[in-house]
């Protein structure tokens, strides 16, 4: 356990001297989830130093896409960059774990696409549903985990956020709206589109977001639960990474 210890502090250490940059400027632990409110990354409060920023042409297909300028103030870019950059530090901690073998079985990282997460976080609340494949371990913590417990959970012990029984792929947050990581490649597109069918059904004004990969691309049931939720007129985004 010790060993672990070190390792992990090894890992993570960067961090803490990233804190400055990052404009923290509270020893905050890095066990809590200090980046976003309760209802997530989009309820940050806006202050009076914003900036603009112009999109590039984006061209969308019988849908409309974003366009003209806009927003985000100081707090709300040092929060997405914490996030990220809690995320990068964890998955490199994983990372490190896992080639000591105190992550066993399977471990997917998902470095390189975390502001993917951060930014789906900032236009979303907890209401929203996500549903993603089994490259999920920040999508857990952008759902209000903590590094702690998703830590805990890939070395299979009880303080993870699912008693250590899911590992690497099957973690999970029913109370954030967050239905985890599937081990299937493609498994969880029909499931996206069952959670949106619920949104509707139930009346409320919220989406459900089902991520996957190039990799379920070419899979016949995101191709049929695509087909259903148009057909069905269903709340639902898919969201290739």
């Amino acid at each position: 356990m010790s060993r672990m210890l070190a390792r992990v502090s090894h890992a993570i250490a960067p961090l803490e001297r990233c804190r400055a940059v990052a404009g923290r400027g509270c020893a905050v632990p890095l066990t809590t989830r200090a980046v976003s409110t309760a209802s997530g990354l989009a309820e940050i409060a806006v202050d009076d130093k914003a900036a603009s920023f112009e999109f590039r042409t984006i061209l969308g297909y019988r849908c409309e896409p974003p366009k003209g300028p806009t927003t985000a103030s100081e707090a709300q870019l040092k929060a997405y960059f914490r996030l990220m950059l809690t995320m990068r530090r964890m998955e490199i901690a994983s990372d490190v774990l896992y080639k000591a073998q105190f992550i066993r079985g399977f471990c997917h990282l998902y470095d390189g696409q975390e502001a993917v997460q951060v930014g789906l976080e900032a236009a979303l609340n907890y209401e929203d549903c996500i549903i993603t494949s089994y490259r999920n371990h920040c999508q857990q913590l952008a759902r209000g985990s903590t590094v702690k417990e998703v830590l805990a959970e890939l070395t299979g012990r009880a303080a993870g956020c699912t008693q250590g029984k899911g590992g690497s792929m099957h973690m999970y947050k029913s109370e954030h709206r967050y239905y985890g990581g599937q081990g299937i490649v493609g498994a969880q597109t029909p499931l996206g589109a069952g959670l949106a069918f619920a949104l509707k059904y139930r009346g409320v004004p919220n989406v459900a977001v089902t991520m996957f990969g190039d990799g379920a691309a070419n899979q016949g049931q995101l191709a049929e639960a695509i087909n259903m939720a148009s057909l069905w007129k269903l709340p639902c985004i898919f969201l290739c990474e």
